[in-house]
């Protein structure tokens, strides 16, 4: 009995080595204990807040270990500041407290994601020996940290009032479904929903159970599968050819999205189960005829909120062509940053910064050409090339392992790879097909492929539930593998 007990305490003890995420056998046998207990005390607004709100920190306490702290103390001087912004009187008052909150959330964030980065830059510069601090990069924190601004932003500008409770911010800042790597909640879409004490309805269930299953099959069918070859090829860059290094690198372009959209769809399910709604996070952006387009449709909730708390605060488009084209590379370099605290990533946003505005520029002559089916190919094919090739800086370690991959696939590629390829990658293949494939469908058919399990008999929804937790079985590699943005 001594041994059980110790191993459940071991078991629900965090281990740096194993976070505890979405698509974790712990994490759903937790979250089925915690649904009848919180549809339980869905009528008990007060009791519900705090039940979730223990969960929560649960959960972060799991991916993050003690961090969970961090999280409750940011969250206390936010809301103190948000309540002091209604209190005060003159604007430059209010302005101040905006500002120390603002400061605050950023050195937090700049101290555990960029301090070593500044320092590493600091000691290039000045040719010392640098030892690089011991720092543990608190998970989820640049998401949790971008809330925290755009909620004290829109109380500032009477977007939103501040929520009465400590409780209340706290409920919102730390919702386990969006904590750790979104969709970004924003305030005054979220904070109503705290207010209601409705019931998920029947449909609202099935959809979510629905978006659940999509983001397993994403996340834990196909991007972990496909994930095997595309780390080879990135791990050891000098060691294969072109064709080999352009098959990883569409390889990781199908990766990140399943992985990443199949987080977001996962996070929007268990909320909508919850009776909570989060806002889309992907769009099929791999359809997208332009950056413009591009960015609208891809990590929806950073794009937005880079667009309206860093570019329409630069001035946006309101002066002049030229200040338009530096707010938009400022707002993408910023975005790089946020990624991670590497050149390459600061890289990545600043060409994705100089793309939106050589579009922009253009936009007056592309608009007079026909919009043709070969026309919008071309679009879609230029897009998707240049997206994909800057997403080698976005998966390398290293600028000079980013130029042996482009280097490869440049100069060194022979289509006679393909045959072989083909006879030992063929189900890695076969999956990167099927996600084009699916991809590429028209959104209307995904509605009525929901509406169709909504509507279907639950011994069917069980059916497929059972198939898909199959093929996760049969295709898991022997590790559950982190999402790719709790890195961020």
């Amino acid at each position: 009995m001594e041994v059980i007990f110790y191993n459940i305490c071991r078991l629900l003890r965090y281990d740096p080595g194993s976070p505890m995420i979405f698509s974790s056998g712990l994490f759903w046998a937790l979250f089925l204990v915690f649904l009848p207990v919180f549809a339980l005390l869905r009528d008990n607004r007060k009791q519900m807040v705090v039940f979730v709100i223990a969960f929560s920190l649960y959960f972060y306490y799991k991916s993050s270990g003690l961090f969970f702290i961090l999280l409750v103390c940011t969250s206390l001087l936010d809301w103190n500041l948000s309540r002091l912004i209604t209190v005060v009187k003159t604007k430059a008052a209010k302005r101040w407290c905006m500002i120390a909150s603002i400061v605050t959330s950023l050195s937090i964030l700049g101290y555990f994601k960029y301090a070593n980065f500044f320092l590493w830059n600091w000691d290039m510069i000045v040719s010392r020996n640098f030892q690089p601090l011991d720092i543990i990069l608190p998970v989820g924190i640049s998401f949790y940290t971008f809330q925290s601004i755009s909620y004290i932003v829109d109380v500032y500008k009477g977007r939103v009032a501040p929520t009465e409770t400590w409780l209340d911010y706290l409920f919102f800042l730390s919702f386990f479904p969006a904590l750790v790597a979104g969709p970004i909640v924003r305030a005054d879409y979220f904070l109503p929903q705290i207010k209601t004490s409705s019931h998920a309805t029947r449909e609202q269930v099935y959809q979510g159970l629905w978006m659940i299953i999509l983001g397993i099959i994403k996340k834990s069918i196909i991007a972990d599968y496909i994930a095997q070859y595309n780390d080879l090829i990135f791990q050891t860059p000098g060691g294969y050819n072109g064709f080999e290094s352009l098959m990883g690198l569409i390889g990781y372009v199908m990766q990140i999205y399943c992985d990443f959209s199949g987080y977001s769809d996962m996070a929007i399910g268990i909320a909508l189960i919850m009776g909570f709604k989060l806002s889309q996070n992907f769009n099929f952006p791999y359809k997208s005829h332009n950056l413009s387009d591009f960015w609208r449709n891809w990590h929806i909730s950073l794009s937005t909120w880079l667009r309206d708390y860093v570019y329409i605060p630069l001035g946006g488009n309101r002066k002049g062509e030229l200040r338009t084209y530096l707010n938009n590379f400022a707002t993408m370099l910023i975005g790089g940053l946020w990624h991670g605290a590497s050149w390459c990533f600061v890289l990545w946003g600043g060409l994705h910064g100089v793309g939106l505005a050589v579009h922009k520029f253009c936009r007056p002559w592309l608009k007079r050409i026909p919009d043709t089916w070969s026309v919008k190919a071309a679009s879609w094919f230029v897009t998707m090339t240049y997206v994909s090739l800057l997403f080698i800086l976005f998966r390398c370690g290293s600028l000079d392992d980013s130029c042996i991959i482009l280097k490869n696939i440049l100069t060194n590629f022979d289509i006679a790879y393909l045959v072989p390829f083909i006879q030992v990658r063929l189900v890695w293949l076969m999956m990167v097909i099927f996600i084009i494939v699916a991809h590429s469908l028209p959104r209307s058919w995904y509605d009525r492929m929901r509406d169709w399990f909504v509507d279907s008999p639950w011994g069917v929804k069980l059916l497929i539930f059972i198939t898909v937790v199959q093929f996760v079985i049969q295709f898991m590699s022997e590790n559950v593998a982190p999402f790719i943005y709790f890195q961020f």
